[in-house]
């Protein structure tokens, strides 16, 4: 059989199949290819040859083949939370001009603190929207870490393990989903929207619990869709000899991501076909309703979240980055909060008025805080020391704050929270067992927070 190209919007790509046993031969080399991007560009150009898809939607990070349904297991309590949406700061928020201000210290600048709709909380004056819902939140100000470098305290807050050569730990949401499943067999378990290229994503963890990454909230899932000129008959076609190569192969090769490269197309036709590919459009959204949460990147993010866990996807991240305020601190951070306090704010009242805020989980993070002392550029720079989180929710007591740090924010002085306690906490309200251990394919035992501790004061 020979094989068919032709050229669809700049791209040269596969019509139909090539010769079965070039297939399987090429097939049995690039399984054997150590290099993840050669075999990811493998995955991709056979998607194309035989399903006409411009990609498959897990098909591009790291360690991925495919996805499919998790196990329930024992949970170590009754779950406050079904999902969550996890809103990370990344650079590194500056706690004193955020959730912790230190108005009248020299290490407060010239932010001032202003009263929230609770009396014994108030919040920078940056956050002037969100200090009309203090009601739904709690403020953890003693958190601290030892991670001072971006790299490192990212990978530290999303996986509770200290960053390693040698392995890639999973972060909270590929947790979430092998240790409690899918509760939608159509959609990700677990979605991070505006990432970047340093979140561990699955991990360890097989491709069954890949986050689904997506760049621009605003384009939709555009990995779904066939390509110009691909009909549906020829689509079914190419489909169809694809599962009886597949199924071929498998016998031979009866190995682990084998069966996930198979999985993988199993799982991207279901959503291709089903009405929940329509969670990641946002023009479905009243217009008024999307201005509400802002028309960046990140209040769209933000807004797709809710449509997401709405649709039962367990675990959806969004990223706001920006706040690595070496300089100009005192202009870039009202900037960075302005777009936060908008969404935060829309999700609090969108989830509330749904009925949903009982049930979903919000997490507001960054891998450090931001140095009390004011450099020579009006900045900021790394604080690991101390720094601030936010919890709404899913569960968790509003109004009121966890945890205290000195009169210049350089110390915590009262109930002091690590990284692996905050994930730790994000686990107890979800349900998630804390003790169970996942073995590597090193066989390596690893669990979920490591050695963290639950808040469980807070829920």
């Amino acid at each position: 059989m020979g094989c068919g190209v032709g050229n669809y919007e700049h791209e040269t790509v596969l019509l139909y199949p090539i010769d079965k046993l070039a297939f399987r031969t090429t097939m049995k080399e690039n399984f054997k290819i150590s290099d993840d991007l050669e075999r990811r560009r493998f995955l991709s150009l056979a998607a194309k040859g035989f399903l006409g898809v411009s990609i498959l939607p897990w098909a591009l990070p790291e360690h991925s083949f495919g996805a499919g349904l998790g196990l329930n297991r024992p949970l170590n309590q009754a779950p406050k939370a079904k999902n969550v949406i996890y809103l990370y700061m990344s650079g590194g928020m500056s706690h004193i001009d955020t959730f912790d201000p230190k108005p009248g210290a020299e290490t407060g600048g010239p932010t001032q603190a202003i009263q929230t709709n609770v009396d014994e909380i108030k919040l920078a004056e940056n956050l002037p929207l969100l200090a009309n819902h203090a009601d739904k939140i709690t403020v953890i100000r003693g958190m601290t870490s030892t991670k001072g470098a971006h790299q490192q305290g990212n990978y530290f807050m999303h996986t509770s393990y200290a960053q390693r050569a040698t392995i890639v730990h999973p972060s909270m949401g590929a947790w979430m989903t092998k240790l409690d499943g899918r509760f939608n067999p159509t959609l990700p378990g677990a979605v991070v929207i505006n990432g970047g290229s340093r979140h561990p994503l699955a991990g360890f963890l097989t491709s069954d619990h890949q986050p689904l990454d997506i760049g621009n909230p605003n384009e939709g899932l555009r990995n779904c869709r066939k390509l110009k000129g691909f009909t549906d008959q020829g689509f079914e076609k190419s489909l169809d000899l694809s599962r009886k190569l597949d199924r071929t192969f498998t016998q031979k090769y009866n190995l682990e991501k084998v069966r996930a490269y198979s999985s993988m197309y199993d799982d991207a036709v279901r959503l291709m076909k089903s009405q929940d590919l329509e969670a990641f459009d946002l023009s479905n959204e009243p217009e008024e309703l999307r201005n509400s949460y802002g028309d960046d990147n990140f209040g769209q993010g933000v807004l797709l979240a809710r449509r997401l866990v709405e649709r039962q996807v367990r675990f959806v991240e969004v990223q706001l980055g920006g706040w690595d305020t070496h300089q100009n601190n005192f202009t870039r951070v009202p900037e960075r909060c302005a777009i936060l306090d908008q969404a935060l704010s829309a999700l609090l009242k969108d989830l509330t008025q749904r009925g949903m805020l009982d049930e979903t989980l919000i997490v507001l993070a960054s891998e450090f805080g931001r140095t009390p002392n004011i450099n020579v550029n009006e900045g900021r720079d790394h604080y690991p020391k101390a720094f601030s989180c936010m919890l709404a929710g899913g569960g968790i007591k509003g109004g009121q704050v966890w945890g205290k740090t000195d009169k210049e924010g350089r110390e915590v002085v009262e109930q002091k929270v690590e990284i692996p306690d905050l994930n730790a906490t994000i686990a107890y309200a979800l349900g998630l067992p804390l003790d169970e251990i996942i073995y590597s394919p090193t066989r390596r035992p690893f669990t979920l927070s490591d050695k963290g501790q639950p808040i469980t004061r807070l829920i």
